[in-house]
């Protein structure tokens, strides 16, 4: 392994990908949802309205970038005895890479036309729009009411989501880092969101409004679309509920590790062993190292604060270091 920074100390934008407006079933129109996630200090937002692609250039300023984006699904069929709330189905978000790129065909019809269950032409429908030019991302699994079963076979995925604030609201089921893990595990290369899912139900400031909660900051050079795109291509972002982290690297060997205040710091790796730094409740740190053998296969760094929040990154394969 060579020296090298993993995530810098430093130059984020914090982003919002997975976020619904008046477009769709949200509550607050696309301009609300600019001022209300700038004003908590976000610079970039997908907007992800269902099975609506809308690019809202009209938004963009020296602050601020929307992402063009929209949220397909893919259901179980209905049945006498099974109905809405028991049937399984696949939420995916596209998010653009270049608009300007096969403009003509995005206004058209993007909707998967294939039953549930038949994973051969989810993949293909992946692919299709991997090469259309978008960055196709799993959302909330366990809200999905999906197993092993439903993710396990998936290829061609930019990312999932390990957290979806949304859903933690709708029923403490927002966390999801087993299923990141068990993808890993079973051979998938993909990285990990946080998002919020919000639809502002109800209103900013209610303890269960679902905004704020859920993010990514992105390592970008510049606050410009392609800037943006290229930082998460090659993964230079992390995920958070909360907590920062301030500079990944690794060091002759010892992966360094900083943080904000957190009472936690965990490197989930391939095997069962997970690399650990720990404080008595009440007390912090905010640094850790770790001797890395080689023998990882996979690792990601998983933080929680005080607080219960959690933040991580993605992960890192050894044989790509």
């Amino acid at each position: 392994m060579k020296n090298q920074v993993l995530l810098p100390e430093s130059g984020y934008y914090k982003a919002n990908l997975h976020c619904h407006t008046t477009l769709s079933d949200g509550h607050l129109t696309p301009e609300q949802t600019k001022e209300e996630y700038m004003a908590q200090g976000y610079s970039i937002i997908a907007f992800t309205d269902h099975r609506r692609y809308e690019h809202h250039t009209e938004l963009n300023d020296e602050n601020f970038l929307s992402l063009a984006a929209l949220e397909v699904d893919l259901t179980e069929a209905r049945q006498p005895d099974r109905d809405w709330p028991v049937l399984k189905c696949y939420h995916l978000n596209l998010v653009d890479t270049n608009p300007e790129e096969n403009a003509a065909q995005k206004q058209g019809d993007l909707l998967p036309d294939f039953p549930y269950g038949d994973l051969e032409s989810l993949n293909q429908y992946i692919a299709k729009m991997t090469e259309m030019g978008f960055l196709v991302t799993y959302n909330h699994p366990y809200w999905s009411l999906q197993d092993w079963r439903d993710y396990n076979g998936l290829k061609g995925l930019f990312a999932m989501e390990i957290y979806n604030h949304g859903c933690e609201h709708d029923g403490l089921y927002g966390f999801n880092p087993q299923v990141y893990d068990e993808m890993l595990r079973t051979g998938q290369r993909l990285y990990a969101l946080a998002t919020d899912d919000n639809h502002d139900t109800n209103p900013i400031g209610h303890p269960l409004n679902d905004s704020f909660g859920g993010f990514v900051q992105i390592a970008a050079q510049e606050l410009t679309y392609p800037a943006v795109i290229e930082a998460l291509r090659t993964g230079r972002f992390y995920w958070s509920q909360g907590p920062e982290l301030k500079g990944v690297s690794i060091e002759n060997g010892v992966l360094q590790v900083k943080t904000s205040p957190v009472e936690k710091i965990f490197v989930t790796v391939e095997g069962r062993d997970s690399y650990k730094a720990v404080v008595a409740p009440g007390e912090s740190l905010t640094e850790a190292q770790f001797p890395l053998t080689g023998k990882e296969g996979w690792f990601r760094i998983q933080v929680r604060d005080s607080r219960g929040l959690f933040a991580g990154t993605n992960a890192y394969f050894i044989d790509q270091l």
